[in-house]
């Protein structure tokens, strides 16, 4: 113990009694305490703070105010300091923290310790101290006391009333201020005083306590979020974004030296670009005519200007670096007044009207050509690696015949503009692009483009559009082979490599985003060894393939940067500043559960256990899902994440049903057509399974929830099923019809998952697969939750099944996020319906309603 931390104690009689009550701590503390009146017992402590009184200048300052002792407390003091020195130090037997008292000069003591109550709970944190003091919780000030008395027999309290959620970390601050005119020690001793209710909740009372995953650490943190190597392999930026709150983030990047490992630029300007073939960076800046594009050289860090007045911001580099693609937008014909006529489905969307085109910008000579004009608006795809070719798509609506457009792609002669059009009105039509020698076109597109030619669903008559598949289409005789016909991850083209020659592909395999490497010489797949789950980020050299740079996170990172050594096929960690964060979370043990379905099918899926899970013990579960049709991949960076509902004391099954991708082609055909039927079996049939198989399971304590789609699942559940004993929907479809009519994308979702159906061709489908017209059979206490200008899932649909249930007599509460689209993006709003959530869960599952009716006290009206 260093001597200035001993020198904050009275004597050494007390010292003694902190030693043997820290001795007794250390056998009870970290154990849920369970009493109406619980002493904060253990601190850690900062080393005193000497405060001086300022110079007086004056008597009084603008307020006339006479400067006085108490005006020290608010003396601002950086609370969470990285590098402050820490001590752990524990209270008497009264409960007293005792600290040296100050001599000539004043001194301030901050020290803090955590709570945490594993229910919802009330009370009062009741503060007693003969000197003045102010209390932070979680870093915003709560309370102060800018008095003194005489003694430790006379201190006055205070109480604070505390309201906490479940299963959530509460930091507790103290700044405990002494003066050379004080007579009293200064002491402190802080209870927690339950109220009546709540009195059986246990608490955990200790600075030293890993924390409970939480909403916040969705969100907030610093995470890297881009990676990019230079065209020579040589360099690499990186870029981060370190998120503090709703309003306090910024993202920066570093520059370095990929073989020396040396940091050449700290804080790289945010928006910087590799060219394509020079080793330089390039951004853009407004300038007096137009825009001028800076490079930056990383071998001399030195700036210059090298193109001037610059028609657009964005744009995109020509192979040789001579031209520039840039993409002009025209805006459409505006409707004058109060009356608008709608002309097709898609014009009800804002913004649709407007045009964009294509157009070329010299520069050796300064000259801006229009390459592309029409109604239509056109797409660049790619430019050949001579410079010499473009190809670019068009698109336009088809209402008639799903998938309701049609997609043309052209190849440009940049020297003559001769136009060679490749496809005309192709109706599952994706994206192209160049092979390193020109000669080859990569193309993307459903299953059932080119004749269905790559197609292979099995029985199903009609595939998942939504499985994308790839195609390689030799120029000179317009041959087109499919590649991933009988590969069974979802793929999207990250690279054709000319280095190596081969073709990356970030991919949905599963529940996870794996690379990909796919060789056309032999037609092999080979999947890279990288050390994460889902990679968000992979980057390759042009022209030297040998290091690759990656981002990923799993179910219990996020964020992580690595280097990829593609010859000896190992990582390397870069960065991980994610990291120390995540180091002071306990997480839930997560591991793959799968079992068999009744038709055979292998239907995979996971579970995530509770922080402190005990085999022994019974617990609540709850099952994610999704089943519109991407999987539920795995990591810890969204609000349904499988960590943040297992904080909360859940165990948490997350499944695969049928109808998504990532799976093979027959797996995700099972969507087409079905809504709800068969992905409601799996998900029914793996619960039952699963509590089969898991004794820890209480079955009769079963919840589920699901978001858009996963909504619709909720609600189709409760039609199918009363195991569930509480359910969760938000944003969910309740009646096919309408949201095949209302939602700005309804009709063209369902060119998908309703292929070739419609209301007045399919009405069986389209009725009695949506829960309102099944709403007497549901018996489950349901939440319905949605966005109030919810464009995608209007908020009709929880409307509708809403007034039906309570005509019904049904358990049903609605909740509507004012200004809330399809996602819940104001970050206060979300916290509040996270919480709705929770809170309804603990109703439900864990018989504790105190929250819920916290957060939604009974209306009489």
């Amino acid at each position: 113990m260093s001597e200035s931390i001993i020198n904050l104690f009275i004597n050494l009689q007390h010292m003694k009694k902190k030693r043997m009550v820290f001795t007794i701590f250390l056998a009870t503390g970290l154990a849920l305490q369970a009493q109406a009146q619980e002493k904060l017992t253990e601190y850690k402590v900062r080393n005193a703070i000497e405060i001086r009184t300022p110079i007086m200048n004056d008597s009084i300052n603008p307020k006339r105010e006479k400067h006085s002792v108490k005006m020290l407390l608010k003396t601002p003091v950086v609370l969470d300091l990285p590098d402050a020195q820490m001590q752990t130090l524990t209270v008497d037997t009264a409960g007293y923290l005792s600290f040296e008292k100050a001599g000539q000069n004043n001194k301030l003591y901050l020290f803090k310790t955590q709570i945490r109550a594993e229910r919802f709970l009330k009370g009062k944190l009741k503060v007693t101290s003969p000197v003045r003091w102010e209390m932070f919780i979680d870093g915003v000030s709560k309370q102060t006391k800018d008095a003194a008395e005489d003694s430790i027999t006379s201190a006055s309290s205070r109480e604070i009333s505390i309201t906490m959620e479940p299963e959530r970390d509460y930091e507790i601050t103290f700044k405990l201020l002494s003066t050379s005119e004080d007579k009293a020690a200064p002491t402190l001793k802080c209870e927690l005083i339950k109220d009546d209710k709540f009195k059986e909740i246990a608490c955990t009372l200790t600075p030293d306590a890993k924390q409970r995953f939480s909403l916040d650490n969705t969100v907030y943190g610093n995470r890297t979020i881009s990676v990019a190597v230079s065209p020579s392999g040589k360099y690499l930026l990186t870029r981060y974004w370190d998120n503090h709150s709703a309003k306090r983030s910024r993202t920066y990047c570093k520059l370095s030296d990929l073989k020396t490992g040396k940091v050449l630029l700290d804080n790289a300007r945010d928006g910087m670009r590799w060219m394509p073939k020079s080793d330089k960076l390039y951004y853009t800046v407004t300038a007096l005519s137009g825009n001028d594009v800076i490079a930056l050289n990383p071998a001399t860090l030195q700036e210059e200007v090298i193109l001037k007045g610059i028609p657009e911001q964005g744009f995109t580099w020509s192979p040789n670096e001579d031209f520039l693609i840039y993409y002009p937008r025209e805006e459409g014909e505006k409707e004058e007044g109060a009356l608008r006529r709608i002309v097709s489905p898609a014009d009800r969307i804002p913004n649709t009207r407007g045009r964009s085109f294509l157009a070329k910008y010299d520069i050796a000579n300064g000259v801006s050509e229009r390459l592309t004009y029409g109604n239509h608006s056109t797409y660049l795809q790619d430019i050949s690696p001579d410079g010499k070719y473009m190809i670019y798509s068009t698109s336009k609506e088809n209402i008639t015949q799903r998938p309701f457009s049609l997609s043309s792609l052209y190849i440009v002669d940049l020297e003559t503009l001769k136009v060679d059009t490749l496809f005309q009105n192709e109706r599952f039509l994706g994206g192209a692009s160049y092979s390193p020698d020109g000669t080859q076109l990569l193309l993307t597109a459903s299953p059932e483009a080119f004749g269905g030619i790559g197609k292979n669903c099995g029985n199903h008559p009609i595939a998942n559009d939504f499985d994308t598949q790839a195609f390689i289409m030799d120029l000179a005789t317009r041959k087109i082979q499919p590649i991933t016909k009988d590969f069974n991850p979802t793929v999207s083209p990250l690279q054709w490599n000319r280095g190596d020659g081969c073709i990356y592909f970030n991919t949905d395999d599963g529940d996870c985003k794996n690379i990909y490497r796919y060789s056309p010489k032999n037609g092999n797949f080979e999947k890279l060894n990288l050390e994460e789950d889902v990679i968000s980020a992979f980057s390759l050299s042009e022209y030297n393939p040998a290091i690759a740079a990656y981002i990923g996170q799993s179910d219990t990172s996020s964020g992580a940067a690595y280097l990829y050594d593609i010859k000896k096929k190992t990582s390397r960690l870069l960065s991980d500043p994610m990291k120390p964060i995540l180091d002071k979370i306990e997480l839930g043990k997560t591991e793959p559960w799968n079992f068999t379905a009744s038709d055979g099918t292998v239907i995979t899926g996971k579970v995530c256990l509770p922080p402190d899970f005990d085999p022994n013990k019974k617990y609540p579960m709850i099952v994610y899902y999704y089943g519109g049709t991407t999987p539920t991949t795995r990591g810890i960076g969204n609000p349904y994440c499988a960590q943040l509902f297992a904080s909360r004391d859940y165990v948490v099954y997350v499944i695969q049903p049928s109808g998504t991708i990532g799976f093979g082609q027959e797996f995700s055909a099972r969507h087409v057509n079905a809504w709800g039927k068969r992905t409601a079996d799996d998900i029914i049939e793996g619960t039952k399974q699963f509590c089969k198989e898991h004794s820890f399971v209480d079955a009769k304590r079963i919840g589920c929830i699901g978001a858009s789609y996963g909504g619709f699942m909720t609600q189709y559940l409760q039609t199918q099923t009363d195991i569930f004993a509480a359910a969760v929907s938000h944003a969910g479809i309740s009646d096919v019809t309408s949201y095949w009519g209302e939602g700005y994308w309804g009709y063209s979702y369902n060119a998908i998952a309703a292929a070739d159906s419609y209301p007045w061709k399919n009405p069986e489908l389209f009725t009695k697969q949506g829960s309102l017209f099944n709403a007497d059979k549901i018996n489950t206490p349901l939440l319905l939750l949605h966005g109030t200008v919810d464009t995608n899932v209007p908020i009709g649909e929880s409307i509708q099944l809403f007034n039906a249930l309570k005509i019904l007599g049904k358990t049903v509460e609605f909740i509507t996020v004012d200004g809330e689209n399809h996602f819940i993006s104001d970050y206060d709003k979300r916290i509040k319906w996270h919480n709705s959530i929770m809170a309804w869960f603990a109703r439900w599952l864990q018989d504790r309603p105190e929250w819920w009716n916290e957060l939604y006290p009974e209306r009489h009206l």
